[in-house]
C-alpha cells in the first residue's frame, strides 16, 4: 500500500557447474514482468515465495536472494535461480558461499550492509522482506527509501519502527502485506473508501492451544507449541501463535498499514484459517477474504498486485469446509494479546521493547530454558519497567532494543534459577 489513509539443500555432485537457468530466458513479450529480490530466501516464506517463482516464471525474475547462514539451501536456491546477488547475514557463512559460488558470476555479499545492499538493489523493482524478527527493519527501511515495492512479512518492521517506516513511507515507495491477515484487509479495502470504515477484524486460529486453561498451560512443551493446527510456520511465529502474541503483534501492524486506531482492531477467534480477516464499514456491512490456508496465495497476491495470477495452487470448496465458527478470545488465558495493545497504545519505544523481550523469551522457551507461560510473564515484566520515549531515528529502536533484550535475558536467568532452586 502507499501511504495513503487507506530445511536444507543438497549440493550437486559438482559444485562447479551451472546448469541451464530457465528463469534468465527472456520473458514472454505483452506481459509485465518482476525483478524480485528476496530477504529470508531459506525460511518458510521465502520458499514458498520461491514455489510461486516456479508457478510464474513468464512474470517473476529472481535478482537477489539472501539468509542468515543455511549455506547448503542458499547455494541450491543461487544455482538454480540465478540471481546476480546473494547475500549471507552471518560473514562466516557468506564466505563459504563466496567459495562455493566461485566462477558462477554470482555476487556473494555478507553481514548487514550486504542485506542493506540486497534491499536496495537497483535490479529489483520488488523486494519480499521475509527476515524474521526486528532484523528485518532496517532493509525495509532501505527497501522503501530506494523506491521499492516492499512485499511485507516482515512484521516486526512495523511493530518495532512503525513511525519510522511510514515516515520513509511519505518519500517514495510502496507496501503491499504477505502476512495472510494484512493482506486480507488489503484486498477487502480495493476501491472503498476509507472514510467508510468502522474497524478491522483479525481472525485468530487459536494455535495449537484453543480452549485451554492457564493450569494446562503451564504443563505444555516446545513439542506441543509447535504442532499447528492449520497452519506451516517457522518455530518463532509458530509459538507467537500460541501465545497470541502474533496476534497482537499483527494488530500493531494494522494499526500502521491501515491508519485504524487500536479501538476499532478487533480480534475473533477463528479455529480453521479459512476466513482470514475482515472489514467493518459504518454501514454495518463486512467484507472478508476466504482461502484455504496456504501462505502462498497472499504471497502470490502480493507479489501480482494489481493483477491475480492464475491458476490457484489450491481451489477453495466451500462444500468440504462444512462449517466456519467464531468466538470470543480468552484474553485472561492468553495475556500477550493486552500487552501488544498496551504497548500500541503506548506508542514510541514500548512497541520495539515488546518485540524485543518477546523474541528473548520465545528463544529461550525454544531452547528448554523456561515454560510456556514465563514468555508472557517476561514480557509483561519488561514492559512494566520501560518507560517509554518517542522514536525519531533508528538509533532510537535499536536502543530501546537492546535495553529490552538485556532485561529480559536477566529475566531468563533469574526464572531458572528458581526452577532450579
Amino acid at each position: 500500500m502507499r501511504r495513503s489513509r487507506r530445511g536444507t539443500g543438497r549440493r550437486r555432485d559438482n559444485p562447479q557447474s551451472t546448469p541451464p537457468n530457465p528463469y534468465n530466458e527472456p520473458m514472454e513479450a505483452g506481459k509485465e514482468t518482476r525483478a524480485l529480490a528476496i530477504l529470508g530466501s531459506t525460511g518458510s516464506i521465502g520458499t514458498q515465495a520461491l514455489e510461486v517463482v516456479d508457478a510464474h516464471p513468464d512474470r517473476l525474475r529472481v535478482v537477489a536472494l539472501t539468509a542468515q547462514r543455511n549455506v547448503d539451501l542458499l547455494e541450491s536456491q543461487a544455482r538454480r535461480y540465478g540471481p546476480r546477488l546473494v547475500c549471507m547475514a552471518d560473514v562466516r557463512a557468506a564466505g563459504e558461499l563466496r567459495r562455493r559460488l566461485e566462477g558462477t558470476g554470482i555476487e556473494v555479499a555478507a553481514g548487514p550492509e550486504g542485506l542493506l545492499e540486497a534491499a536496495a538493489y537497483p535490479l529489483a523493482d520488488t523486494v519480499l522482506n521475509a527476515i524474521v524478527g526486528s532484523a528485518g527493519l532496517p532493509p525495509t527501511l532501505a527497501a522503501l527509501g530506494a523506491g521499492k515495492r516492499l512485499a511485507l512479512a516482515n512484521k516486526e518492521s512495523m511493530v518495532a519502527g512503525g513511525e519510522l517506516v511510514l515516515s520513509v513511507l511519505r518519500t517514495g515507495g510502496e507496501i503491499i502485506p504477505v502476512d495472510s491477515e494484512h493482506g486480507a484487509v488489503f484486498h477487502c479495502l480495493r476501491g472503498e473508501d476509507s472514510g467508510d470504515v468502522e474497524a478491522i477484524v483479525l481472525t485468530a486460529s487459536g494455535g495449537p492451544f484453543y480452549g485451554r486453561s492457564r493450569e494446562e498451560l503451564a504443563k505444555v512443551t516446545v513439542e506441543d507449541a509447535l504442532s499447528h493446527p492449520t497452519w506451516s510456520m517457522g518455530r518463532k511465529i509458530t509459538v507467537d501463535s500460541a501465545t497470541l502474541m502474533n496476534k497482537g503483534l499483527e494488530v500493531i501492524e494494522a494499526h500502521y498499514l491501515f491508519g485504524v486506531p487500536y479501538e476499532r482492531i478487533k480480534v475473533v477467534a477463528h479455529p480453521q484459517s479459512v476466513v482470514h480477516s475482515l472489514v467493518e464499514f459504518k454501514d454495518g456491512s463486512l467484507s472478508a477474504q476466504l482461502s484455504v490456508p496456504d501462505m502462498r496465495l497472499p504471497i502470490a497476491l502480493a507479489l501480482s498486485y494489481p493483477e491475480r495470477w492464475g491458476p490457484p495452487f489450491k481451489r477453495t470448496d466451500l462444500a468440504e469446509l462444512e462449517k466456519l465458527t467464531f468466538g470470543e478470545v480468552d484474553r485472561e488465558t492468553f495475556g500477550c494479546l493486552d500487552l501488544a495493545y498496551r504497548a500500541g497504545k503506548e506508542g514510541g519505544t514500548a512497541t520495539a521493547v515488546l518485540n524485543a523481550a518477546n523474541e528473548v523469551a520465545v528463544e529461550a522457551f525454544l531452547a528448554g530454558r523456561i515454560g510456556f507461560l514465563d514468555i508472557e510473564g517476561i514480557i509483561r515484566e519488561t514492559l512494566e519497567e520501560h518507560r517509554p520515549t518517542g522514536v525519531s531515528s533508528l538509533d532510537d529502536v535499536l536502543a530501546a532494543e537492546g535495553w529490552a533484550r538485556g532485561r529480559a535475558s536477566a529475566m531468563v536467568d533469574e526464572t531458572r534459577r528458581q526452577v532450579r532452586g
